[in-house]
């Protein structure tokens, strides 16, 4: 991807008291792209998706986003960010057409009516538009929020954890909904838990204890380790067993479980082939080669780091 860089930072940190939540976060993001924003809860991935929208002044770094200093301009930054919350946060005694207008009029927006009408055509509300927020299903709650952070035509949406508690279709229109919005040239950060998710990003960040492990594009991830995998199925019992027995033999990283396999990692072909060959002509398991995943690397990047 080509675009300008609407995000350019580098070396941000945030502390909570005694709490050093982002250390030296580096990071370049272009107009139209897609970012998405991976770790485990407490990592600091939202507090750095916040820090580089203007919604949380760092603590030392440098940079710019849409143009405007991190440090020194955050208000400005913040009046072109949309930022939707993984809780849903707006009124739910109020129908759609009502919030939005609400909205609008925190906005001070000039022509709110027709803005509201816009966002309603755009994300397909209309059917609903006089319904109360609080009967709406997770998925139209979802599209009503992002609604509500594009009234004001933001040049950068900020989503954390969006689609958390909504149905597949629910997620898929909406991933189609974000791709059409980076296509008109607008930049979104996201958080998320979801492998899928990630994979439908452009580009990703792997956040752990604050520190940047990884970034890149999703097939640029995948080869950052020489990772060779195999995976086994079998009776739930004696994967069980075979999971427990596995787990620190030499030339196994980690074990995982996929729904009724077992993904068996490690960096050696030649040792993991060997850890594994005292299992591999038990009758009640079948072992096939497999590839390595987005998921396996992240677990990969998560061994032997610290959160010191």
């Amino acid at each position: 991807m080509s675009g300008e860089l609407v995000i350019d930072v580098a070396k941000l940190n945030k502390s909570f008291g005694h709490k050093h939540v982002v250390k030296d976060f580096s990071l370049q993001v272009r107009s139209g792209e897609i970012y998405g924003f991976l770790g485990p809860n407490g990592s600091g991935k939202t507090t750095s998706i916040r820090m580089l929208c203007g919604l949380l002044k760092p603590d030392s770094g440098n940079g710019s986003c849409l143009g405007y200093d991190v440090i020194r301009e955050t208000a400005a930054i913040k009046r072109e960010v949309g930022y939707m919350t993984q809780r849903f946060s707006l009124w739910e005694d109020l129908s759609i057409r009502e919030n939005l207008d609400f909205v609008a009029r925190m906005y001070g927006m000039a022509g709110r009516r027709r803005a509201v009408s816009d966002a309603i055509e755009q994300l397909g509300l209309g059917t609903r538009r006089d319904q109360l927020a609080g009967t709406l299903s997770g998925g139209w709650k979802q599209r009503l929020a992002l609604a509500a952070c594009m009234l004001h035509r933001p040049k950068l949406l900020l989503l954390d954890e969006p689609t958390a508690g909504v149905d597949p279709q629910a997620r898929r229109e909406f991933w189609e909904e974000i791709h059409a919005l980076a296509a008109s040239g607008i930049s979104v950060l996201v958080a998320t838990h979801y492998m899928d998710e990630a994979e439908r990003c452009h580009r990703l960040a792997y956040i752990v204890y604050g520190k940047l492990l990884a970034t890149g594009t999703p097939e640029e991830v995948l080869h950052l380790f020489r990772l060779s995998t195999w995976e086994v199925s079998g009776p739930a019992a004696r994967l069980a067993e075979l999971a427990a027995k596995l787990r620190g033999r030499a030339g196994v990283s980690h074990v995982t479980a996929f729904g009724h396999a077992l993904h068996v990692t490690g960096e050696e072909e030649a040792a993991l082939e060997a850890a594994i060959a005292p299992f591999a002509n038990e009758a009640d398991l079948l072992w096939s080669k497999a590839q390595a995943g987005i998921e396996d690397v992240f677990i990969h990047l998560m061994e032997n780091v610290s959160d010191q």
